[in-house]
């Protein structure tokens, strides 16, 4: 779907290999798979996050107020000039998560967000989600400031339209280079075989999920990719820093 307005409530779980194998398999019983998952395999999905120099909206976030927002670009697999990417915006307000997307090819999403124009309207795009990044782009000087990408395994409730679950490994981040065009690579944010599984719902879990996070004592827990990969870049620059102090 092009355009995608929607608010849930959204659980994160850190999975090991054999966990999530253990997992999975109960999930695809009772769950159907994503479109692109049909084949067992995973999906790419590749984000570029908008943030100020200093990193302020990351930093907000992480402080965990009652509202956040976040600004990213997003594609899905290899993507060209004219192919179609998604503009979000991602809201939190008391644990609500609401997402708003529009959809605009790489070129008009390039021109929009590092000049600030609006694009020619079309029939795939929402003018307002639109004219809501226009507006975060006025208030705050964003730019391109990480590169963040994984691959996917996501399904779907069967006769529950407001479940879904999905599996994310290979979480790869940069700060360079910040350009889908400039390839699919980054340095790896968590050990290999480890998987973030995340649980987005607007009502209650069901019961039989419930039961299986209980049988295998998995919780939720605080965890944002972008903010996984801010923390780790400050602590790494903070040790440079100090490795530079003891050596001067």
């Amino acid at each position: 779907m092009a355009i995608e307005i929607f608010s849930r409530f959204e659980n994160k779980y850190r999975l090991n290999g054999d966990t999530f194998r253990r997992v999975r398999a109960a999930v695809a019983e009772n769950m159907e798979p994503d479109a692109y998952n049909h084949d067992g395999c995973t999906y790419n999905i590749r984000n570029i996050y908008y943030d100020t120099a200093d990193g302020a909206m990351i930093r907000n976030s992480l402080a965990k107020p009652r509202y956040k927002e976040k600004l990213r670009l997003r594609a899905y697999g290899e993507t060209g000039s004219e192919d179609t990417v998604y503009l979000e915006i991602k809201k939190k307000f008391s644990g609500l998560v609401s997402k708003r997307r529009s959809a605009l090819t790489l070129s008009e999403a390039y021109a929009f967000l590092d000049g600030g124009a609006l694009p020619q309207p079309r029939g795939d795009m929402n003018a307002q989600v639109l004219r809501e990044a226009q507006y975060i782009l006025q208030r705050k000087i964003l730019l391109p400031t990480a590169y963040l990408a994984y691959d996917r395994l996501a399904y779907f409730g069967v006769g529950l339209h407001d479940l879904r679950v999905s599996f994310d490994t290979n979480i790869r981040t940069r700060r360079d280079a910040l350009r889908f065009e400039d390839g699919d690579y980054g340095e790896p944010l968590l050990a290999p075989d480890s998987w973030i599984m995340e649980i987005k719902v607007a009502q209650s879990i069901p019961l039989w999920l419930c039961k299986l996070l209980s049988k295998h004592e998995i919780y939720p827990e605080s965890f944002s990719k972008y903010g996984e990969e801010y923390k780790i870049r400050r602590s790494q620059i903070c040790s440079d820093q100090y490795s530079n102090q003891q050596t001067a």
